[in-house]
């Protein structure tokens, strides 16, 4: 660090010096004290604007370095054939000619230069080889976003927590497809395709996302779900989704797969079979006096001898829980001779009504 400081130090003297000797503002005549100093000042700010140039330039990855080199050669180029086709068009001795050729070349040198590094982080250097493979680590450091995960809304969530990094790709295609459930005659699909929408510029406006829109597309291929696997076989990048049958595709095609369903099934609460846990008794089960109940996080949980305790709060003990690709389910069972069951006042006190009632009537003959 103490080298590169030396020779910043040096570079922007070597400049001062420059400007002192070879002044750029000498007029007509003989060179006076102040155009020297006038010209060291200027070289000594010259030369502290490269090196500020150079110290952001250092945090600027390979990716977004070419791609910006790229796109400003190729605005460039683009530039000299407009004003060659505007040389033709004007008079060559026109005044505005010349004004807007330079206005031409810069806005069109800036345009490829901006767009160019936004794109860059899309390059696959590794597949150059080489010196660029060293760039191969981080070529998954985007992820591409699918229909199904964007209208469920949690990546954004999981986005704001900071557990999500790199660069969010959101395909063309998918913004379509979005795009066509947001217009659904379907009022259920309309609002879940403007919940997505509203769920992309929430996720655009976090600033520590980088998120890309791009452009790239398969038209052989007509279904969705194989456009995103092609795409991160292209860029050779994960995809972020909760839909299952998307997830077994990429699976079989050697794509790599971030389930929104499988990280929230190992955020839940181990339970361990013999814990005792505390239920609300929500509907009967398929089984014979079986009853449901379901977690704060949705997991299912099946209650053996239950089926007469629908509505109520009760302690069960855990007897087996059961991991699918679909979620977790938890099996228990009721029994009353050592488990606890609440809110049962307003029953035994209508039980007991019923009984004074049969037993107060007059008997029958």
């Amino acid at each position: 660090m103490t080298n590169i400081l030396i020779i910043r130090v040096f570079f922007v003297l070597l400049l001062g010096f420059v400007g002192y000797f070879l002044s750029p503002f000498q007029t007509a005549g003989e060179l006076t004290l102040a155009q020297r100093v006038a010209g060291g000042f200027a070289g000594l700010a010259v030369g502290i604007g490269i090196v500020l140039f150079e110290m952001r330039v250092r945090e600027v990855s390979l990716k977004r370095l070419i791609g910006s080199a790229i796109g400003s050669l190729l605005g460039i180029i683009g530039a000299v054939l407009m004003a060659v086709v505007f040389q033709w068009a004007l008079q060559p001795s026109s005044p505005v000619l010349p004004f807007l050729q330079i206005l031409l070349l810069l806005w069109m040198t800036y345009i490829g230069l901006v767009v160019g590094a936004n794109k860059g982080e899309l390059l696959n250097l590794a597949a150059l080889g080489g010196v660029f493979g060293g760039e191969k680590s981080g070529k998954q450091a985007f992820k591409i976003l699918d229909t199904s995960v964007i209208i469920d809304g949690r990546i954004a969530d999981i986005a704001e927590t900071g557990f999500l990094d790199g660069t969010i790709v959101i395909p063309q295609f998918v913004l379509r497809e979005l795009q066509l459930v947001a217009d659904s005659a379907d009022s259920m699909k309309r609002n879940r395709g403007r919940r997505g929408l509203d769920i992309l510029q929430r996720i655009q406006k976090m600033a520590q996302l980088n998120v890309q829109i791009l452009e790239d597309d398969f038209p052989h291929v007509r279904d969705v779900d194989m456009k995103l696997i092609e795409l991160a076989k292209v860029y050779d990048c994960k995809i972020v989704t909760n839909d299952f049958n998307l997830n077994k595709m990429a699976q079989l095609h050697g794509v790599e797969v971030l389930n929104i369903n499988e990280l929230a099934n190992a955020l839940k609460p181990i339970v361990l079979p013999g814990e005792a846990m505390r239920v609300f008794i929500l509907k009967e089960g398929k089984e014979y006096n079986q009853g449901v109940a379901y977690l704060d996080d949705g997991t299912m949980v099946v209650v053996d001898n239950a089926k007469r305790l629908i509505s109520k709060t009760i302690d069960i003990t855990v007897t087996s829980v059961l991991q699918t690709t679909a979620g977790k389910m938890i099996f228990g069972r009721f029994d009353e001779r050592i488990h606890t069951v609440y809110d049962k006042a307003q029953p035994e006190k209508h039980d007991r009504r019923e009984q004074t009632a049969t037993a107060s009537a007059p008997p029958n003959g």
